[in-house]
């Protein structure tokens, strides 16, 4: 019972921030072959998720520079869904906890487990927030 109650509060938290959760391959493929910017947080139960990830997660939805939309998959729960959103980041490993920025469905970056776990939530941010300044910039 207990690792349930972990998956409904993290799960709860993302969807608290803003981020849709995405359960199916289908789900997966609507959100991802839009065209825009996605942000996908693929969570998970670590502890790195819970707090460094999530945290950093939620802090992007209020950048002023953002992505069209925020979506979460979340690894050992969702399989399948984790899975077909895995397919669209080209040329990294799977890694969990992790964020993928998408680009009209194309991989324009990662930020993966060793660059979350040890790290603090503010160095996540930074990334991100690079990210979004280089790829979601609406151009005037």
């Amino acid at each position: 019972m207990f690792i349930n109650d972990v998956v409904q509060t993290a799960r709860q938290e993302m969807d608290q921030a803003g981020y849709e959760g995405l359960t199916t391959p289908e789900e997966v493929d609507e959100a991802l072959q839009k065209e825009g910017t996605t942000l996908v947080m693929v969570n998970s139960v670590c502890g790195c998720a819970g707090g460094i990830a999530r945290p950093a997660a939620a802090y992007m939805t209020n950048y002023d520079t953002k992505p069209d939309r925020f979506v979460t998959v979340f690894a050992g729960q969702d399989k399948e869904a984790v899975a077909q959103a895995r397919s669209y980041f080209e040329g990294y490993p799977p890694s969990s906890p992790s964020f993928a920025l998408l680009k009209n469905g194309e991989i324009q970056m990662m930020v993966e487990r060793h660059e979350i776990e040890g790290h603090e939530p503010i160095d996540v941010v930074q990334k991100l927030e690079q990210a979004f300044d280089s790829h979601c910039a609406k151009e005037a």
